[in-house]
């Protein structure tokens, strides 16, 4: 795998991957979730480009290595979700001039934005599979609707730019992942470039979300003609299950699959979850 900066409209450097395959079937994008870098993924990656599939993709700007917004770096701060759009939508609009078929992974805010990128701009892919998609988020007992008047009330009192919480919330009960390998791998990174890592959201960041999961549910979820795979575990404790069955009748060519358990992030469980996930994956994407 390769990196390079991949320059934005606005002169905002990101960092893009490049991954050929030695035997390329098609093309593969690749976008992670809040706060993620390419390097947590490279073994699922890694998976598909053994399957065939060239793999690119890029940090999100705030995060991994495309830079901060704010001057401590760890706290992951947003004011919009508006530029991820235009990056993400700019960096389709390259990528999809290679040879396909061209498909898609993302997982959570990666799958929200993937999700608004082809709800509201048109844009068609041959496949796409969203990984506990961001189509809505929880906080305990608390749901989107409440979250976003917390966010409201906490950056209309000058809190914008505070992060949430403190310390890494994946090492809490298994919230992310409850395999410990795959756990230390994230932290052994994070401690080997520092510059990669990144924390808590701000509450801007969380009203910024709370803005573009509005956005998403306005947009004509009903025209979006991609074949898609969501999945979700049954108890995710970061996105809304409900939501994400709910979006999915909407969208006329979704297929859900859920999962036992509450583990976040599916690409990265515990192998008796994982391997049942990359599996579904494989079979979604040989359709094609």
């Amino acid at each position: 795998m390769t990196f390079a900066p991949w320059i934005a409209a606005d002169g905002w450097a990101l960092r893009a991957f490049d991954w050929p395959a030695e035997a390329p079937r098609g093309r593969l994008l690749f976008l992670g979730g809040r706060g993620d870098f390419a390097e947590k993924y490279l073994e699922a990656m890694a998976h598909w480009r053994a399957a065939g599939w060239s793999i690119a993709g890029f940090d999100w700007r705030g995060q991994g290595g495309s830079g901060r917004l704010l001057a401590d770096p760890l706290v992951n701060h947003l004011d919009s979700f508006e530029p991820l759009l235009e990056d993400l939508a700019a960096f389709v609009d390259g990528w999809r001039r290679g040879g396909g078929p061209h498909v898609a992974v993302a997982h959570s805010m990666g799958g929200h934005l993937l999700l608004r990128l082809l709800a509201e701009r048109g844009v068609l892919l041959d496949a796409a599979v969203l990984a506990a998609p961001m189509l809505g988020i929880r906080a305990g007992p608390l749901g989107t609707r409440a979250i976003a008047l917390a966010a409201r009330g906490a950056v209309a009192a000058g809190q914008g730019q505070r992060c949430l919480w403190k310390g890494d919330a994946g090492h809490v009960r298994g919230r992310m992942t409850a395999c410990p390998d795959r756990q230390a791998d994230k932290v052994w990174w994070k401690a080997t470039n520092p510059t990669i890592a990144s924390g808590a959201p701000s509450w801007g960041w969380t009203l910024a979300a709370c803005q573009s999961l509005a956005r998403l549910r306005a947009a004509p979820l009903e025209r979006v003609a991609t074949p898609l795979l969501l999945l979700v575990s049954a108890r995710d404790p970061i996105v809304s299950r409900r939501a994400i069955l709910r979006t999915a009748r909407r969208l006329p060519c979704a297929e859900v699959a859920v999962y036992a358990g509450q583990g976040h992030e599916l690409l990265r469980e515990a192998d008796a979850r994982r391997l049942a996930v990359m599996a579904r994956i494989d079979r979604f994407l040989a359709a094609l």
